[in-house]
């Protein structure tokens, strides 16, 4: 048995561990609360399988790839000791991994149309479209501007916890002014932001980075950038409703 496979097994009994609480949930209710089978048997367990398996090749891909690359991509910009590069590198990976994730454009298409129903925007499609770009656009700029401040912040020493402080001030400041229909959907965007393809690339780029740096913790230094990365959509998306 070769070494990936193993580790493809492995990976396969966490996510069957993992899945195993809901799936009790699942039947507990469905069974003792509302006395009802359950429906589409088949069909249900076919989905289970295709999410553990979903899961772990995800999981295992994130282990083999996504994780390696992000650290030695950060290591190797930190040896080069350029700091253009090394940002112009941060806010790419913020910017391009945002734009690509799958629950940004869900959430971006779903605003777009309770916007047009709303009489907020024109109806037709083209408008819904451009309403849902400029949306997601706004984020991911939000989120490559976040890990910008990140990569900053690790190589100056910089506390993260007043980022944090001052940041949330904003929002709640911003939140007062704000158009009511924009805020939810603000607050949405930050959480959207950080979810399967961000975090992984994001948090290997902070660690990698901050064990490059000599008298930087990857503990204390590394973590962080998720956290800035969920702040900045709901300032951002916040000013795009004021302006639109």
């Amino acid at each position: 048995m070769t070494t990936t496979l193993r580790k493809l097994l492995k990976a396969m009994l966490g996510s069957l561990r993992d899945l195993m609480p809901i799936f009790l949930v699942i039947v507990f209710f469905q069974f003792a609360v509302l006395h009802q089978p359950l429906p589409n048997v088949g069909e249900l367990l076919l989905g289970v399988v295709f999410v553990v398996l979903g899961l772990t090749f995800f999981i295992h891909g994130l282990e083999q790839g996504l994780f390696p690359i992000g650290e030695s991509m950060a290591t190797a910009f930190a040896r080069k000791g350029s700091l253009f590069w090394l940002v112009a590198f941060a806010f790419s990976l913020g910017f391009g991994t945002t734009v690509a994730e799958p629950a940004l454009i869900a959430v971006a298409a779903e605003a777009a149309d309770v916007a047009a129903g709303g009489a907020m925007i024109e109806s037709d499609a083209a408008s819904r479209e451009r309403y849902a770009d400029g949306l997601r656009y706004t984020v991911a700029l939000s989120v490559g501007l976040a890990i910008v401040i990140g990569v900053v912040r690790i190589l100056k020493g910089w506390p993260l916890q007043w980022l944090i402080i001052g940041g949330y001030l904003l929002v709640v400041t911003m939140t007062i002014f704000a158009p009511p229909e924009i805020i939810g959907i603000a607050y949405d965007s930050g959480g959207v932001t950080t979810s399967t393809i961000t975090v992984p690339l994001v948090t290997a780029l902070g660690v990698g980075l901050a064990a490059s740096i000599r008298g930087r913790n990857p503990m204390i230094d590394g973590f962080g950038l998720i956290a800035l990365a969920s702040l900045t959509p709901m300032i951002f998306v916040m000013a795009y409703g004021m302006l639109i």
